[in-house]
C-alpha cells in the first residue's frame, strides 16, 4: 500500500481490495486518477483508493500515468537533541529536494539540507520512510517521492535559509516546539514524527 497526498487528504494505491471499502474507489488510468486527484482538492471526498492486484506494479503503473519527482531530505537532530525546521509556504517543513542526475539518493538529502539550512557536517544515521504527494506543476498533476533520512550533526554554527527556494527561517526546535511546529505543517512531516 502506498499513501499519496492531495491537499492533505490520502489517496491509497493499494493491492487489497478490502481496503477500498470505506471511501471512494477509482480505476488505475489516467483519467479516473485525474478525477480523483481532482475530488480529493475540492475536498468532495476524504479519501480516494486505487486498486490493483499486484503490488509491486501499481507505483509504476500510477507513474506511468503521472509524471515522478524523486527527491530526498533529512530528519536532522543536532548535540542538543533538537530537530532542524525550515518555514516556507508559511508551514513548518523539513528540509528536501529534487535528485540531480547521477546523484546518489544519500548524496542529495545531504546536498539539499546543507543548501537549503546551511548547516554542514552531516552524517546519515538511517533510512526512515519513503512519502508522497501529488503537487500541480506548471498546470500537470506530479508526483513527488521523498526519501527521508534521520541524520546527525554537531554544527552549531549560523543558519541561513534558502531564499532562493523561498525559505523564510530555518530554527532548531525541541519537543514542544516540534509539537507545535507540526500543528502548521504537512501530512507527510508529521508522518515521520509517529512512527509506525
Amino acid at each position: 500500500m502506498y499513501k499519496v497526498f492531495v491537499n492533505e487528504l490520502p489517496l491509497i494505491l493499494t493491492n487489497k481490495l478490502s481496503d477500498t471499502e470505506n471511501g471512494a474507489y477509482f480505476m488505475l488510468n489516467r483519467e479516473a486518477i485525474g478525477l480523483a486527484i481532482k475530488s480529493l482538492k475540492k475536498k468532495k471526498i476524504e479519501k480516494a483508493f486505487i486498486y490493483h492486484p499486484n503490488h509491486e506494479e501499481i507505483l509504476k503503473k500510477f507513474t506511468k500515468e503521472i509524471p515522478l519527482i524523486v527527491a530526498a531530505g533529512g530528519v536532522v537532530t543536532n548535540t542538543a537533541g533538537q530537530v532542524l525546521f525550515i518555514y516556507r509556504n508559511d508551514k513548518w517543513d523539513l528540509p528536501k529536494g529534487k535528485l540531480d542526475k547521477g546523484e546518489s539518493i544519500e548524496d542529495c538529502a545531504v546536498r539539499e539540507v546543507m543548501e537549503e539550512t546551511g548547516v554542514k557536517d552531516l552524517k546519515i544515521e538511517n533510512f526512515l520512510r519513503t512519502t508522497y504527494h501529488i503537487f500541480t506543476n506548471r498546470g500537470t498533476h506530479t508526483l513527488k517521492q521523498v526519501h527521508w533520512y534521520a541524520m546527525k550533526t554537531d554544527y552549531d554554527g549560523e543558519l541561513k535559509p534558502e531564499k532562493k527556494e523561498g525559505i523564510h527561517k530555518v530554527k532548531w526546535k525541541g519537543p514542544n516546539k516540534i509539537q507545535k511546529a507540526l500543528q502548521n505543517s504537512y501530512m507527510n512531516i508529521k508522518i515521520l514524527f509517529e512512527g509506525d
